[in-house]
């Protein structure tokens, strides 16, 4: 029986030294460890060439570099690219690939499916499969096509990132330590629908962006989109966001999808607008993209434009999103991965 090898994509540098002990390696074997990882992106351990043959031996009786491919790709008339990956709990996980000029951000998923159940999100419609490791988080970042490339990185693919903390806090991590990928903390956008004592972790441990899933100011109206309103009130998020620097080295935006008849008069403007007094944000405006069996309906453009200029108005900077991926159900609230019997069916 083949023994089951460790992945040491998704290690820190502490888990690296670990490593290094347990195969009888240096302790500055961690350090070369995570430049090969995470710097040189090797696919193999036998690549780590300043490692001496023995040691890398020990290192492959126990451990693989783990990267993993994508298993199907689907690239839109707009240039944006979805990847379905290996998830967990019999069903696979997408990232999106967007490029747009000299940026090229990736939108990673941090669980396969969501406990959320928010209406609008096919994602929340599968229901709940199970949490991603720190492994399955940066093999998104390392094997998608084009991945030299990446600018910027967001958690808002599928699942709740403050539903996978610790996993999304190693992964964010390894994306910014000198030791790992050494990238900026401003790179990185994590998005969340609000849970409270997970998201002061995230605003006091990183110095990433923070996006919140608003959609409704009001309350009772939040709650029939979004069921967790009842367990963590808007207002209670944009509280406790408001003791925390958002002006200077890192940015909070409220994200805000607008469907017709439901969220987009002026009333809804005027009410956000006093919500998010005093926190510095800026709103993302975003067009719904119609998804099966759904009566929310897209809100019309001349509709939109209105609700950003009274906002605007009313000293709270907003625009609307350019709406990507749409043709190959890549944009905001359409991934859903694939049960297993349907990837065999696709491939």
């Amino acid at each position: 029986m083949t023994p089951q090898l460790t992945p040491l994509i998704g290690m820190t540098l502490d888990e690296l030294r670990q490593v290094a002990a347990e195969c009888a390696l240096p302790p500055f074997a961690a350090k070369q460890m995570a430049r090969w990882l995470y710097t040189a992106r090797i696919h193999n351990i036998d690549e780590m060439t300043d490692i001496s043959k023995a040691g890398r031996q020990r290192l492959n009786e126990r451990y693989t570099v783990g990267l993993k491919p994508p298993t199907a790709e689907s690239i839109s008339v707009d240039g944006t690219a979805k990847y379905l990956f290996e998830g967990v709990g019999g069903r696979d996980i997408e990232a999106v690939f967007i490029p747009d000029a000299d940026r090229a951000t990736l939108c990673v998923s941090s669980q396969a499916g969501c406990r959320m159940n928010c209406q609008f999100c096919m994602t929340g419609r599968q229901g709940f499969h199970g949490n991603l490791t720190t492994t399955g988080i940066i093999n998104q970042v390392l094997s998608v096509p084009g991945s030299e490339r990446l600018t910027n990185l967001v958690f808002m693919g599928m699942g709740e990132p403050m539903d996978n903390l610790d996993a999304v806090l190693k992964a964010i991590e390894i994306l910014t330590a000198p030791w790992g990928l050494a990238w900026s903390p401003k790179r990185i956008t994590v998005s969340s629908i609000g849970k409270l004592r997970e998201l002061k972790r995230l605003a006091e441990e990183t110095k990433v962006h923070i996006a919140i899933s608003v959609h409704s100011p009001f309350a009772d109206e939040r709650a029939s989109l979004m069921p967790v309103e009842r367990a963590y009130p808007v207002k209670e998020v944009m509280h406790l966001l408001r003791g925390y620097d958002f002006a200077h080295q890192r940015r909070l935006s409220v994200e805000y999808i607008m469907w017709r008849g439901v969220n987009d008069d002026m009333r809804h403007a005027d009410a956000l607008a006093r919500l998010l007094k005093g926190t510095s944000c800026r709103v993302n405006l975003i067009r719904f993209h119609a998804i099966p069996d759904s009566p929310l309906r897209p809100c019309q453009e001349q509709t939109m434009v209105a609700f950003r200029d009274r906002l605007n108005a009313l000293g709270i900077t907003a625009t609307i999103r350019a709406s990507r991926g749409e043709d190959i159900m890549a944009a905001c609230g359409m991934l859903a991965g694939k049960g297993r019997d349907e990837n065999a069916a696709a491939r």
